[in-house]
Formats: C-alpha cells, sequence, structure tokens
C-alpha cells in the first residue's frame, strides 16, 4: 500500500479524531488530509518549470512540528519523494544531499531560509517557507491525482556513516508499509493509541511514529526535540500519550532528573527504544519506575527501518537482547562466507524482507556492497556491518559494529561490553568507549564519561574497571564530558568521542 492511502483510509473511517497536536495547533484527520492535498496541487504548480510530479525529489528542511507532517504528507499524494534533512545539518552537506538528489522543490524553516542561499545548486529551486508562507502557499483545491503504484520510491534518507559522502536510502512505499504493518502489529496500535515524536522526522525513527499513527488513526502529539524535558512530561500527562519512543540519552535524562513524579506517566501503555540498544542499567531503572508499562527493546537501521524486537514478557529472561526477527522479516547472524554461525557465536547481522531498502541512490559500489545474494537463495540480504550473537531461539544480542571494534595488544575489544560494565558504576550517568591510536598497544581504550556523582575520579573508574574487566578491556584514558557527543538523529557517536572534547564534525551513521 502507498503510505499517504494511510491518511486517506483513516480519515474515512473518523475523519473528525484528532491527528495531529503541534504546540497550539490541533489538526482533525480531515483537516490534515485537506491540508496535504492541497498543498499537494501547489506542489504540482510550483516545482521547476513543469511543476513536481512523480518520481521527484522533494527537500523538507523543516523543524519537527504540523508543517512538516502536511509537507510529508503533500509529497506523496503528488507521487513524489521526501528527502528530510535534519534542520541542524550545516551547508556544506546540505550541498552535498542537493548535488545529489537534485530536488524539485524545497521546504524550509524560515529561520533557516539563509543557510539554502550558501547552496547555489539551490539558487533556482522553488521553495515554500514555513510561517505564513507556508499557508499562502496552499493551493484552494485539493488533489485529486490517480492511482500510483506503491513500487515508487517514498523516500531518500541520507546517511554518511562515520566517514564519506552521504547515502541517499532508497525506500520504496512498499517498504515503508511492510515495516509499518510489522511494528503497528506486535506494538498492538490502535485508534485509541496517542503516540508522542519528540525525535527528528528527518530520520527513518522519528518518520515512523508519523507514519505508524497514520496507518492505525491514532493521534500523533508532535515536540521539537527533547531539550526541556520536564515540559516533555507534563506533554505526556495533559495529552494522555500512550506511546513514548525513546533513545537512551532521553532514557539517561530521565534517570538524573530529580523528583521525577511516575504519575506523569500514568496513561503510557508503552516504551520503545530503537536507535541504539538500550544500556540494561537503563532498562531496569525504567522497568523499576514505570513497573505498568510495556518495554519493547528494538534494534533498526534505516536500511531496513526495523530489524528486531523483543516481547515485552522476554526482557527479565532475555536481558540484553533486542529481540527476535519483526513479522514478515529475517534476521541471521553469518560469518564471512555468509552462513550461520552456530548460537552464541559472533558474526554480522543480515536481514532479509520486503522492508529492505532497493539501495543507495545512484551510488552502484555502495548497494552491491550492503544488498548481497544469499548463498543458497540469490535473494539479496542486507548486510547490515553490525555484530550480533543469536540463541538456539534466534533471539539476537548487540556485539558491536564492526567498524567500532578496537583491536588493542592484538586483542579484541568491543566497546559495547566496556559500557555495560561502566554503566552498572556507582555515579556514572552514561558512557561511551572508543577506540584511539596508541604507539605501543596499536589502539587504546578510550571510556568518555558523564557522571552524576561529581566527586567521581580516572582513578575510581579504572578501579572498578580493573575488578570487572579482563586486562585489555580496562580503559587507558577516561575523560569527563558534561554529555556524550551525539549524531543529529540522538545517537551516541564513538568517531566524536575519540576526538578530545569531540572537535570532528558531524556524524550522521545509518542505525536509526
Amino acid at each position: 500500500m502507498r503510505i499517504e492511502r494511510y491518511l486517506e483510509d483513516s480519515t474515512a473511517r473518523d475523519g473528525a479524531r484528532t491527528a495531529i497536536v503541534s504546540g497550539e495547533v490541533r489538526l482533525s484527520y480531515a483537516r490534515f488530509l485537506d491540508l496535504a492535498a492541497r498543498m499537494a496541487t501547489t506542489l504540482r504548480m510550483r516545482g521547476v518549470r513543469r511543476g513536481v510530479r512523480r518520481g521527484d525529489r522533494v527537500l523538507v528542511f523543516l523543524d519537527n512540528g504540523w508543517q512538516a507532517a502536511v509537507a510529508v504528507f503533500a509529497a506523496w499524494i503528488a507521487g513524489a519523494v521526501i528527502c528530510p534533512v535534519n534542520p541542524a545539518t550545516r551547508s556544506t552537506r546540505l550541498a552535498q544531499i542537493v548535488r545529489d538528489c537534485t530536488p524539485a522543490l524545497v521546504f524550509v524553516e524560515s529561520r533557516l531560509e539563509r543557510l539554502l542561499d550558501e547552496v547555489p545548486e539551490l539558487a533556482t529551486t522553488p521553495r515554500i517557507v514555513t510561517g505564513d508562507s507556508f499557508e499562502a502557499a496552499l493551493d484552494a483545491a485539493p488533489l485529486k491525482a490517480g492511482p500510483l503504484p506503491d513500487t515508487d520510491l517514498a523516500a531518500l534518507i541520507y546517511t554518511s556513516g562515520s566517514t564519506g559522502e552521504p547515502k541517499g536510502v532508497m525506500l520504496a512505499h512498499e517498504n515503508v508499509d511492510a515495516a509499518a504493518r510489522a511494528i503497528t502489529g506486535y506494538l498492538e496500535n490502535t485508534e485509541a493509541d496517542t503516540i508522542l515524536v519528540v525525535l527528528p522526522m528527518s530520520f527513518g525513527y522519528g518518520l515512523n511514529q508519523l507514519v505508524t499513527a497514520m496507518r492505525c488513526g491514532a493521534t500523533l502529539v508532535i515536540e521539537k526535540s527533547f531539550a526541556f524535558p520536564q515540559a516533555i512530561f507534563e506533554k505526556i500527562r495533559d495529552e494522555r500519550v500512550t506511546g513514548f519512543p525513546l533513545v537512551p540519552a532521553m532514557a539517561a535524562m530521565m534517570m538524573q532528573a530529580r523528583d521525577l513524579d511516575a504519575a506523569l506517566f500514568a496513561s503510557l501503555r508503552y516504551i520503545t527504544s530503537a536507535a541504539a540498544p538500550l544500556p540494561l542499567p537503563h532498562l531496569d531503572w525504567l522497568r523499576a519506575f514505570l513497573p505498568q508499562v510495556k518495554l519493547y527493546s528494538m534494534y533498526g537501521q534505516t536500511e531496513c527501518t526495523r530489524a528486531s524486537w523483543l516481547p515485552p514478557g522476554e526482557v527479565d529472561t532475555r536481558r540484553g537482547s533486542v529481540g527476535i526477527s519483526i513479522p514478515g522479516g529475517r534476521a541471521e547472524v553469518v560469518d564471512e562466507a555468509g552462513e550461520p554461525v552456530a548460537p552464541g557465536m559472533t558474526g554480522e547481522l543480515v536481514i532479509s524482507g520486503p522492508h529492505v531498502m532497493r539501495g543507495y541512490w545512484q551510488n552502484e559500489a555502495a548497494t552491491r556492497r550492503a544488498l548481497r545474494p544469499d548463498p543458497h537463495t540469490g535473494g539479496l540480504r542486507l548486510h547490515t556491518g553490525d555484530l550480533f550473537t543469536a540463541d538456539a531461539d534466534g533471539y539476537l544480542t548487540f556485539v558491536s559494529r564492526m567498524d567500532d571494534i578496537i583491536k588493542s595488544r592484538g586483542e579484541k575489544v568491543a566497546p559495547k561490553a566496556v559500557e555495560d560494565v561502566l554503566c552498572r558504576m556507582p555515579g556514572v550517568a552514561e558512557a561511551l568507549v572508543a577506540g584511539v591510536p596508541h604507539e605501543v598497544l596499536g589502539q587504546a581504550v578510550k571510556a568518555v564519561i558523564v557522571a552524576s556523582d561529581p566527586a567521581l575520579t580516572e582513578r575510581d573508574v579504572l578501579r572498578f574497571c580493573a575488578r570487572h574487566l579482563e586486562d585489555h578491556m580496562v580503559p587507558k584514558q577516561v575523560e569527563f564530558r558534561d554529555f556524550l557527543p551525539r549524531t543529529d538523529s540522538g545517537k551516541a557517536s564513538r568517531r566524536l568521542a575519540a576526538d578530545p572534547a569531540g572537535t570532528t564534525g558531524q556524524d550522521t551513521g545509518s542505525p536509526e
């Protein structure tokens, strides 16, 4: 199914139901569809020369908000491909993306319009600006588009990993639909749900909240960010939010909040975590603080949206696991030859199923590296670049990104194994481990720590690690920071952690 049909079908079921809550703006499903369809007419009129047409790319350079939601669905109704870009993106990276996707039109925040002027490739590209200009751009007549195939591309979501040029992950409507059907199925989403999104909708995890909410006719509460946690917690209470997607950094902030009242979260039915494995201390704290809430620990990448989920009933018995394959998909741990490894052995996670991307936009070499044939069936599988183990029942546990493995003294160190120990240490709020060059060791283990106890010292950390880790895993460097370096999607960045005080530029990796 095409994704704009989600909005059309939910409106047909109950157009009066609230679809979007964004600040003071509340949009019913009927109103949301009307705005998106009228904006779709505008796109057909305003694109380069001939207007935006089927398959054209539309750059969505907007903060989280109702206008971003309208822009996304307007592009889909017009038959276009959305290219969401985080508003924190700088002009150099923006120019790289623009050269690659050649957008026919740009939606842009009014405060960011000057940034477009720094990108020569956008000099003649039509733009629609937020604020009064956005609503003034709405055509009077909603677009009545004919049926389009779900094999068309729905989105190009750009990721560059830790280095290199941005790569546009190609997701067709059928890919997004397959993932959304699986996710709403195991989360048991219905129109009675109210889902909060504070994660950027320019990334897969945040965008997925918009898609799944519209699929099941739920209400989506859109917040710009998690910069003011108390305000978000009050929003959860006031809007009676039932679904709360978070990342480890958000869980850490909840853990550090003083006198946090569990009554603020009384309406919650579930919490999800997918952008990075949730550290066990964070998981245990959430379980104790909100025992009535179902906790879904998941794993995903932009290239497949979601790969695995852990049924809430298994959280205590499958500690540290990110679960089993999502419905309709298949996740396997394989060796270098692509053959399944024995239970408990480490290998690369490969994903197959209808939710896997088409490839990288105009990048055949990268596509061939990521999508490789199954040696037995010949079907293409996504090679995630992540090391996992699987038990005899197929439950997956994350070990490390292949690129993140630290080689010290000839031994391999998985950063997450060290981080798990550090996060158990009293006085440590968050920890991140990376490898840094060392003349003797090759690489040394470096720990970056956010302390909840200001009295915590490097000596304390090293003594604790020495008691709980093998010698070659004990950090050689310990650095204290006020917060961990993160990508725009909220994922802690080992590449930035490896630099003193995180001095390198942006890092936008592919995991959600």
